[in-house]
């Protein structure tokens, strides 16, 4: 009896006990999962606050499991911070993993090998860097999102292909450099429909991939690299499932592609590139389109007119256009861009080619009147072929087109210009046969290997090689004759060629020689170079200095200094060679530093001027001894350093300097008509008059190309740091030049910030760099906005005799703009305000509130700001074009004749200034770089150079 009842209680407690050991049982999480849940809970920093207090994983907020594994780690916008375990590749069933909008910091970890993930979002957090095995194994992804990250520089690695599945991939300002793979075809990438990778630093062209792939949405806008993406766009005419394209803020060029199969295409943005040639009629006619951006390119041709319900960004002066509204353009520009089309719309042209007039100041175009009679576009670097049509152009006398890089043939309708007199194609690849041209046109071909040769025939067909004058092969004996007399007349040619060339090399280097001479000269006596500043070679203590000469291929300079000389102990390298000045000689021509001849005070010194025994002027800063340690040596230093690197014509040029004891002296070029500061400010003490409105806007460009070439264009890329009036010199010919270079730092790649000592003059100071410490270039932008509203006001940035609400120039000026009526009032009362000027006004107004935008990815770079302001400016006129002189050279002249020409006009002043002028008219990249000093890289041009 009691063994029936103790069995009884046994299996009622069983009962009791069975159905939570089975729920027990079958809620238990794998313990793998568990491990890495657990791992991932210590990583992060804030994990405490999301109630993940339960042993089970699977009952944590946000994580979701399924068949006691995790499926979805759910955690966006949790404020979580810390970092992220290796092991949660370990979450072998994970489909989901959402962090975005956190502070996640460290490395992404990989999650290679995760072939159920689907979903993988880590946008807006701080992560360091990404493994280059990421994306490898994820074999079920669909989207990627991981944008915002301040990732270290990656490139799209080869792994990616492996998310052949992947629907969605975004990765802007990811930090992402290189060029975009070229394997996005739909082969590999069948379900792909977004695209983004905008304002990362990519380059290169798009690849030929994209002409199969099935990508709806395309983001490749806003890149920051150097060069950015450049090239044409045609592939974008087979990619027939667009949908969204944003390629805005690049380096694009040539020719809009044809749009006709992209009938799926609602936004296309391609503002801010180099697009060329005239506006399809593909696109004006796309039924789809619903928004389009084409403004600040180089587009030609006719205004383009878009269906009223496509909502357009077009600002027409913005492109080279021949009108400033819709309609047909002159028949004489229709041929001169169907020739342009066949070279591939050079960008040179497009962005001489402005107005209706090609007789009015187009390149390369010389009239008659009306009548074109020229064209001279000789080392153009043009590629393409040569249309037919300029035959259209009956009045054309001569056309040059040598030292090029053209194809194909001579067009036989050539011969059909009645008055062509010269066709010059010498030095291309042309092919064929040359036209029958009348006996008084002079036709060059030399430089051409396969000109006058037959174009070879398709296989089988009876061509035996190059006939002989009859029509037949020639005969053995003929041929070896023939050959004979080629061979002796091109050994001859060879010995002579090749004494003119080495008599001319000879003569330009001695040119050159001189002119270098000549340069320096003006900077140094006999006696200006010194090694031992003291003239005490024998005292160890003193400060030793040893310049290699300008000609050395380091091109340096380097200066050492001991502990006597209260400098610093390491070695700096100066890219200049031939810089050093005595003391003496500086000490001479300031006229032993005499109070007369201060120019000005600055924070660590004084500027005086002084005239060396030829007459040449400089200035020379002469730092004051007190600061010479510390915060004033670091300026000194940097100016040197930065002025060896950087030249341009809108940078004062640093001739030379000199240390000698406590004494440090830089030595500048002179600059006669002071700061832009005492012009706009101090006019109305009679030593300046007012600034009148176009030459406020000449300042104003000339300093905007100066800052690009400092941001970009430069061998390295700088940031100013106080960029203000005072550091605005001015020459005789108001042309303007940034100065004071102590504060400049080198500028941090793509869109990073660098963390510096707070320097520079409050009141031009970008709030993020006054808040942070930290600047980018967009801090010299903030500045130039400030100076924009003092030309445009003529106010001071701080001006403390103004009411308390009226003291900040910047926000007094908002207010005052944002009133139509107050703003006038605004205006500088020296200005004469006409109808033309208050349109030019206020759009620098508009320039400089962007300039001054308070968040910096707001504000524009530097090469939109020049770009705007030289549409405003007007360029340099002829007064009477010489038809027969074109670009001051006779074409018929020989080359000694023409050098011998230029010797003679070397000397004279107006001369080289009228053909500096003209040649800067019509290609700012010319003469905006001086000849490459000592110390440049090969490799450095002015291509890009304003």
């Amino acid at each position: 009896m009691k063994k029936t009842h103790f069995q009884l209680r046994v299996l009622t407690l069983f009962l009791l006990l069975f159905p939570l050991l089975l729920l027990t049982v079958s809620s238990q999480t794998n313990p793998n999962d568990v491990d890495v849940m657990v791992e991932l809970q210590k990583s992060l920093s804030s994990s405490k606050d999301l109630g993940w207090s339960d042993p089970d994983p699977c009952k944590w907020v946000d994580i979701y499991c399924n068949e006691n594994r995790v499926k979805r780690i759910q955690l966006k916008n949790s404020g979580l911070t810390g970092t992220l375990p290796s092991s949660l590749k370990k979450l072998t069933s994970l489909e989901r993993l959402e962090l975005q909008g956190n502070q996640i910091s460290g490395d992404l970890p990989s999650l290679s090998g995760l072939s159920s993930l689907q979903v993988v979002v880590v946008s807006n957090n701080k992560f360091s860097s990404i493994p280059l095995d990421f994306f490898s194994g994820l074999t079920s992804i669909q989207a990627i999102d991981l944008d915002g990250n301040p990732f270290t520089s990656w490139e799209i690695p080869d792994s990616f292909k492996s998310a052949s599945t992947i629907v969605n991939f975004s990765a802007n300002s990811a930090n992402i450099v290189g060029k975009i793979p070229d394997f996005f075809d739909q082969n590999s990438f069948p379900a792909l429909q977004s695209f983004h990778v905008a304002n990362n630093n990519l380059e290169g062209g798009l690849p030929k991939s994209f002409a199969t792939s099935s990508i709806q949405s395309l983001w490749l806008n806003g890149q920051a690299s150097a060069t950015k993406l450049i090239g044409n766009i045609s592939v974008l005419s087979n990619m027939k499932s667009l949908s969204q394209v944003w390629l805005q803020t690049n380096k694009f060029s040539g020719p809009l592609p044809d749009f006709t199969n992209l009938s799926n295409l609602k936004e296309l943005n391609l503002r801010d590139n180099l697009f060329t040639g005239p506006v399809p009629s593909s696109l004006t006619g796309l039924k789809s389109l619903q928004i389009l951006s084409l403004t600040n390119n180089q587009l030609q041709g006719p205004v383009p007119e878009f269906d009223s319900s496509v909502k357009l960004d077009l600002k027409v002066e913005t492109n080279s256009f021949c009108k400033s509204t819709p309609g047909d353009c002159d028949h004489r520009v229709n041929v001169l861009l169907s020739f342009a089309k066949s070279l591939g719309y050079p960008l040179k042209f497009a962005q001489n080619w402005k107005g209706s007039d090609p007789c009015n100041q187009y390149l390369g175009i010389s009239c008659d009147g009306r009548d074109i009679t020229r064209l001279n576009f000789q080392k153009s670097s043009l590629t393409g072929s040569i249309s037919p049509d300029i035959v259209s152009l009956k009045s054309l006398k001569r056309i040059v087109l040598a030292d090029n890089n053209l194809t194909g043939t001579i067009p036989e309708e050539l011969k059909d210009l009645p008055n062509l007199e010269l066709l010059d194609v010498s030095n291309n690849q042309l092919s064929g046969k040359i036209p029958d041209f009348r006996n008084n046109v002079e036709v060059r071909t030399t430089g051409n290997p396969e000109i006058g040769k037959d174009i070879p025939s398709p296989p089988g067909s009876p061509s035996g090689g190059s006939p002989g004058p009859s029509g037949s092969d020639p005969g053995p004996s003929r041929g070896r004759s023939k050959k004979s007399s080629i061979s002796v007349g091109a050994i001859v040619g060879s010995v002579f060629g090749g004494v003119f060339i080495f008599a001319l090399l000879g003569m330009i280097c001695f040119c050159l020689y001189k002119r270098k001479q000549k340069r320096f000269g003006r900077v140094q006596s006999p006696n200006a170079m010194v090694v031992h500043p003291r003239h005490s070679g024998s005292d160890p203590e003193i400060l030793k200095i040893t310049v290699t000469g300008s000609t050395a291929n380091a091109g340096g300079s380097s200066e050492n200094y001991s502990q006597a000389s209260s400098g610093p102990s390491d070695t700096h390298v100066v890219e200049a060679g031939n810089m050093v000045i005595s003391i003496q000689v500086l000490r001479n021509v300031t006229n032993n530093f005499s109070q007369e001849n201060i120019l000005g005070r600055g924070g660590f010194g004084t500027v005086y001027k002084g005239e060396l025994d030829d007459g040449t002027r400089i200035a020379v800063k002469r730092m004051e001894g007190g600061v010479m340690s510390g915060k004033g040596l670091h300026e000194f230093m940097s100016e040197i350093a930065v002025l060896t690197k950087v030249r341009h014509r809108h940078l004062v040029a640093l001739l030379g300097y000199c240390l000698d004891g406590n004494e440090r002296l830089l030595v500048y070029e002179y600059m006669p008509q002071g700061t832009l500061s005492q012009h706009l400010f101090n006019w109305n003490e009679g030593v300046f008059k007012p600034l009148d409105w176009t030459r406020r806007l000449s300042i104003a460009l000339d300093v905007a190309r100066g800052v690009e070439y400092l941001h970009g264009l430069a061998q390295q890329s700088f940031i100013h740091r106080d960029l203000k009036p005072s550091n605005i010199l001015l020459g005789d010919d108001m042309r303007a030049k940034v100065a004071d270079f102590g504060l400049v730092r080198n500028a941090p790649t793509g869109k990073f910030s660098v963390e510096t000592k707070l320097a520079g003059t409050f009141g031009y100071l970008a709030p993020e760099y006054a808040a942070t410490g930290r600047v980018t270039t967009k801090v010299d932008v903030y500045s130039f906005g400030v100076i924009l509203m003092e030309l445009i006001t003529g106010r001071k940035a701080l001006d403390e005799t103004q009411p308390e609400e009226s003291m900040h120039l910047v926000s007094w000026f908002r207010r005052m703009h944002l009133s139509k009526e107050n703003f006038s009032k605004a205006i500088d009362p020296t200005i004469d305000i006409t109808e033309e000027t208050m349109v030019t006004i206020k759009t620098v107004s508009e320039l400089a509130g962007h300039c001054c935008a308070r968040e910096p990815y707001q504000r524009p770079d530097m090469s939109h700001i020049v770009n705007t302001l030289s549409s405003l400016v007007e360029l340099w006129k002829p007064a009477e074009p010489d038809d027969e002189d074109m670009y001051g050279i006779d074409l018929d002249m020989t080359l000694p004749q023409a050098l011998k020409k230029w010797q003679q006009f070397e000397g004279s002043s107006s001369n080289l200034e009228a053909t500096s002028s003209f040649l800067a008219s019509v290609d700012n990249t010319q003469t905006s770089i001086p000849t490459r000093p000592s110390g440049f890289a090969d490799t450095f041009t002015s291509a890009d150079g304003r």
